[in-house]
């Protein structure tokens, strides 16, 4: 694995010398935020050594190296997903190689249920602290010292100073921002009614399919993470009709203004 991860990081330093200092990971349908990117470098990750390229509808699968607020950056738009069949090592690799090529910060974005009652959809949401419901760990098995410890503490997976400067920087741009819990599920099917019912009593505030394996792979190798969730439907029970992974994408592109204008003035805050 260490080896793996130096090859791909190798490799896409080919392509920029300066190292970027931010990391971005881009959720369904958020992917159109690269159009705010200065100079910026496509990297497919079909080019990238040990990278497995996305099959999820909505993430493209390339990597854009460029700046963001004249801040170095790394964005991973599309992420690999447990449900697809994939083993929780190969989900957290384009993180773990985020890190290996000098990332400090990282920042998790995704597409959500709304459970908390006081969302609508189009909101954006701070990460608080996740609930793992996969099932699943990225860190079973042998662990790799050259990363992190063997028990790495979360007490604080999502780092308080990144997390104000996201509040600082939705209040500049006149953004009444929330916040809340984000409980992570495996998928692919959505939650039944009675699901979403015991997520809320557990205290989730919003429900995916993502971030918890890349938030702990991340907090493993010492990376300061942020998250941001994009309510795009109310959860199973909540909402009233069928979801659908169509309206999901649909619901993101109505904010992505909004998230585009958010992420950029929150990182020259970071």
């Amino acid at each position: 694995m260490y080896e793996k991860l130096g090859a791909a990081a190798k490799h896409i330093s080919t392509y920029k010398e300066a190292p970027p200092r931010v990391g971005i990971i881009l959720g369904s349908g958020l992917g159109a935020f690269v159009d705010s990117v200065e100079d910026q470098i496509h990297v497919p990750y079909s080019d990238i050594p040990h990278f497995r390229d996305c099959t999820v509808e909505g993430h493209q699968g390339r990597l854009i190296l460029g700046k963001v607020s004249g801040v170095d950056v790394a964005i991973l738009q599309g992420r690999l997903h447990a449900y697809e069949g994939l083993p929780m090592e190969e989900v957290v690799f384009p993180t773990r190689v985020l890190a290996t090529l000098g990332v400090e910060k990282l920042v998790l974005t995704n597409a959500a249920g709304g459970i908390n009652q006081s969302f609508i959809p189009g909101d954006i949401v701070i990460i608080d602290d996740h609930i793992n419901m996969m099932a699943a760990n990225p860190l079973i098995g042998p662990n790799i010292n050259e990363l992190g410890p063997r028990f790495p503490d979360m007490t604080q997976a999502y780092n308080p100073e990144l997390r104000a400067a996201i509040k600082s920087a939705a209040s500049d741009i006149n953004y009444d921002i929330k916040s809340g819990v984000y409980a992570g599920v495996l998928g692919p099917t959505y939650e039944t009614p009675a699901e979403v019912k015991m997520l809320g009593i557990c205290g989730a505030d919003m429900v995916g399919m993502s971030t918890v394996p890349e938030s702990i792979a991340a907090n493993h190798l010492g990376i300061q993470v942020v998250g941001l969730s994009c309510i795009t439907n109310m959860a199973a029970g909540i909402s009233k009709g069928k979801l659908d992974h169509s309206e999901v994408k649909e619901q993101a592109l109505k904010v992505m203004k909004t998230f585009s204008d958010l992420l950029i003035a929150s990182i020259g805050k970071f």
